[in-house]
């Protein structure tokens, strides 16, 4: 018997500024706003939940070397298909946004090979944008340690 999917994951976080958050996740990601109140809002990112929540501080940040790149931790994201990534990618781009780690390609060459990139938001949380070919390539287990 199969197991039912869930509809989609919902993450919530702190942010220090629920305007300027609005601005990054509706305005610069297009994400679309869902409810809100005066200490949080709900975004659809990129079919998932995000909730947006008001705080007096951010979690300190740390980082993890990663195929050569300082991968901030902790952070979220999205994975998308290569055809998606590339063209947010280049969306992002043109308006200028300043990324963590700049679009490339992971693990060339290996079954676990993705394209990423990193933003920080407003309010310094640090999120990735995977480009994989196939959803089984998200999980595949093969060695890419450095």
């Amino acid at each position: 018997m199969q197991k039912p999917s869930p509809l989609c994951f919902h993450y919530a976080f702190a942010v220090d500024d629920l305007k300027r958050a609005e601005s990054f996740y509706a305005t610069l990601l297009g994400c679309a706003v869902g409810r809100r109140t005066e200490r949080w809002i709900d975004f659809d990112f990129f079919g998932h939940q995000l909730t947006a929540h008001l705080a007096d501080s951010v979690p300190a940040r740390q980082e993890n070397s990663v195929d050569g790149d300082s991968v901030p931790v902790p952070h979220f994201g999205v994975a998308l298909s290569m055809e998606l990534w590339r063209d947010l990618g280049d969306r992002l781009r043109a308006q200028g946004a300043v990324f963590l780690i700049t679009p490339r390609i992971r693990f060339a060459g290996l079954a676990a090979e993705q394209g990423t990139f990193f933003l920080k938001d407003p309010a310094g949380n640090a999120l990735e944008f995977k480009g994989i070919s196939t959803s089984a390539d998200m999980f595949a287990a093969v060695d890419v340690s450095e």
